[in-house]
């Protein structure tokens, strides 16, 4: 049975102890069991003596009544266990099981938690996160760890806690319930349905108690709990009012004898509205927070390769590149360890939310290299490849895959329970002294090391972070590093040559980043996602291709036979949404695993498409043609045009959704509107060229209205507009003159335009 993972071994002494003289069987789900596994193993000498008195329980499946039954036996030594680290390396696959607690018993999204909610009679309460949501644990630890409250959802309510990441058509469906209805919207979601899963009221974060005339966690269930005994009818009412209300609200369609509008006039319009928003002095599109938004950006660069000799050109290109400086340059850039973390808390992109996903690291490493097309500027270039550096150090798999994101919390090097936002990034004044002791001979003052990286990255001895950007007091005294001057100026403070100053920043980075290594580390979600693996394959692939970097296209090559391999099931014609590493580092799946979404096909049919244009391999254009039809079959409206966000048969999903934003991520409809025209000419197939076009007239009111929310559309647009130029590259393969000539096409950015090779070329015309 072990060889198969039929059996596993539960730690727990409690159990132990009341039931050592049973014989107790229960089953035990997989994905648990392996997380439970991997903790043991990493545990010390007194936790090896603890296991000797364990249980072995065996068996094939875990029902949720059993997960109850198992989790309030095992609860006892929780505590202990939890102290001891064992449960502190979580892993993504077990995010339903990242916090257990013995008086509340939570389900995973499925049939089991519908049913009990059915038999029982009682609401549902739902929870939605992810497992690198640093307001997400802070709801755990101060609501669900509380014992009162625990027993007030369990009492009285079927708790559902489910991964945004794995069950995006979920999540987006109770987000839009909850902005709807309460203006906002985020992570954690909190959101109370019936037994028959339609929303009556929502939330995001709740305080534990009632804090500063808001209604804390307790009081809001309280109030549900009455509503739902005294006034259920009017409750169900209102939810079953509500989504039909956003079933209408929600509808994209596109009308009979309707073209899509015309792009000069939406991409002028999109200018417009983003340069309103725009904030000069450091870039960006709001004061605070700021998040990195490479769709505007994008969107500003391909504005401007058709409107580069009008001032609104001028002024899109301007925008951009001082906004991606900017953001380089700040704290929001990680200078020791590269990469970019999610968002800036002030204006200035200085202090930022810590955590790191690999959505942005793949969209900003295109949009970095995209400026150094439109700019000829390495620094640019520079910052693309670090970026690649910290996805292929620190979120890289084994097997090809990448993994999903870096936790913003950790456990502070100092010592001490609890984790602090940031802690595994930011420094002290007298750290950085210590580090760097040595005088710089011929400086001004006999500058030691620590003086010109202090000068340099702002470093001061009170901290750098305002108060206003600490709101929970972790960072005071602490220092986020962020360029506060240029090189020349930094060098002319010191009295040194400009190659010097950047010889000791370089030296003085690589010191830190060893000290940084030596601390604990955030948590590390090793789920592998198909979207957003896809995203990564096209940042491979485009940054390989515009450097002449070869390990970079062979990584995008690597990364593409993972994503067949291990995510897509060739026999079912499907891809999964994910899988996970496992304890001995291999890739396993769920089970049962979960069916991929519309996003999973567009972003790896976008990855192949870039990956065939970095190698001209053809069986890359294969398999994205293979993909699109699958996503014609699975997500296609023949109705309304488009692309359902999600399996339109799934009767648990209320709300068939057409994702009409680019935010985050861009939106999947967007990013399909260019694959089916880039694979119309590719393969010569009308149909796609028609079904862009149909996508974009169904999207046309937004087009038209805010084409801000729709920037990568808006490039898809001004594609069909502009029309896609075929660039064949006749000659051998490897010669010379052949490579010179792919290398002056892969330098330049033009956003409208395939690259084919003279066999597919010919295939095409014998096509037409």
């Amino acid at each position: 049975d072990l060889k198969n993972r039929k059996c596993v071994w539960l730690l727990t002494a409690a159990v132990s102890a009341s039931l050592h003289n049973t014989h107790t069987t229960f089953p035990l789900r997989q994905r648990c069991s392996n997380n439970i596994k991997n903790s043991c193993r990493h545990t010390h000498t007194h936790t090896h003596t603890l296991l000797k008195n364990t249980l072995l329980f065996k068996a094939e499946f875990l029902s949720n009544n059993d997960l109850s039954l198992l989790c309030l036996l095992w609860f006892p030594t929780y505590n202990l266990l939890k102290h001891m680290d064992i449960l502190s390396e979580s892993t993504a696959k077990c995010y339903v099981l990242f916090f257990f607690f013995p008086f509340l018993v939570r389900y995973p999204w499925g049939k089991d938690a519908f049913d009990k909610a059915k038999n029982e009679d009682k609401p549902i309460f739902l929870s939605v996160g992810y497992s690198t949501c640093h307001w997400c644990h802070v709801m755990e630890r101060e609501s669900f760890e509380d014992e009162e409250i625990g027993k007030i959802l369990s009492e009285n309510f079927i708790c559902i806690k489910l991964d945004r990441e794995e069950r995006p058509d979920v999540d987006k469906v109770y987000m839009t319930f909850v902005q709807a209805t309460s203006g906002g919207g985020g992570w954690p979601m909190s959101v109370w349905l019936t037994p028959e899963l339609r929303p009556f009221i929502g939330g995001t974060y709740f305080p534990p108690r009632d804090r500063g005339g808001r209604p804390g966690f307790k009081t809001v269930l309280t109030r549900i709990i009455d509503q739902w005994q005294n006034n259920r009818p009017a409750l169900e009412s209102s939810g079953e009012r509500i989504i039909e209300a956003l079933k209408k609200g929600t509808t994209i369609t596109a009308n009979a004898g309707q073209s899509p509008p015309l792009a000069p006039d939406v991409a002028n319009r999109c200018f417009q509205q983003l340069a309103h928003s725009y904030e000069e002095e450091y870039g960006g599109f709001r004061d605070a927070p700021k998040f990195p938004s490479p769709v505007n950006l994008m969107f500003l660069m391909s504005y401007w390769t058709v409107n580069r000799s009008t001032l609104e050109g001028v002024e899109a290109l301007q925008m951009a590149l001082h906004t991606l400086r900017m953001m380089a340059l700040g704290g929001i850039h990680d200078h020791i360890a590269q990469g970019f973390h999610r968002y800036s808390t002030d204006s200035s992109w200085h202090v930022p939310h810590f955590e790191k996903m690999l959505y942005d690291q793949a969209q900003l490493a295109v949009a970095y290299i995209t400026a150094s097309q439109v700019s000829g500027e390495q620094f640019f270039a520079e910052v693309a490849k670090d970026v690649l550096l910290y996805v292929s150090r620190d979120l890289s798999d084994k097997s090809g895959g990448f993994y999903s994101a870096e936790d913003a919390d950790s456990v502070p090097a100092s010592g001490g329970p609890e984790k602090r936002e940031g802690a595994f990034c930011v420094w002290t004044a007298s750290e950085v002294r210590e580090l760097l002791p040595d005088v710089v001979e011929g400086t001004a003052g006999n500058a030691t090391l620590a003086d010109i990286f202090m000068h340099h990255y702002g470093v001061k001895e009170q901290g750098n972070v305002a108060p206003e950007q600490d709101p929970h007091g972790e960072l005071q005294g602490q220092n986020v590093l962020i360029v506060r001057y240029s090189v020349e100026l930094t060098a002319a403070r010191f009295g040194i040559t400009v190659e010097k100053v950047n010889e000791l920043l370089a030296s003085a980075r690589a010191k830190m980043a060893v000290v940084r290594k030596s601390r604990p580390r955030p948590h590390l979600d090793t789920k592998m996602l198909a979207s957003w693996n896809g995203l990564m394959l096209s940042a491979y692939a485009r940054v390989g291709a515009v450097l002449g970097d070869k390990d970079l296209v062979e990584r995008a090559v690597k990364a593409g036979g993972f994503l067949k391999e291990h995510l897509w099931d060739a026999k079912q014609q499907t891809i999964l949404r994910s899988c996970y590493r496992g304890d001995q580092m291999e890739v396993q799946q769920i089970s049962p695993s979960i069916s991929g979404f519309l996003d999973d096909y567009a972003f790896i049919i976008c990855g192949l498409l870039d990956l065939y244009e970095a190698t001209l391999q053809t069986e890359w254009l294969q398999w994205a043609e293979e993909l699109q039809l699958r996503q014609d079959v699975l997500f296609w409206d023949d109705q309304g045009r488009g692309y359902f966000c999600s399996d339109p048969t799934d009767s648990t999903v209320l709300l068939q959704l057409k994702e009409d934003e680019d935010g985050a991520e861009p939106s999947a409809n967007s990013v399909s509107a260019f694959n089916l025209l880039r694979l119309s000419h590719y393969t010569g197939r009308q149909e796609w060229l028609q079904k862009s076009q149909q996508l974009l007239t169904a999207f046309s009111d937004r087009l038209t209205t805010v084409p801000i929310a729709l920037p990568e559309m808006v490039r898809a647009l001004m594609a069909q507009h502009y029309t896609l130029k075929q660039i064949v590259i006749c000659g051998q393969r490897d010669a010379p003159d052949t490579t010179s000539l792919l290398a002056a096409v892969k330098s330049l950015f033009l956003p409208y335009k395939v690259t084919v090779t003279p066999v597919l070329f010919s295939t095409l015309q014998l096509r037409r």
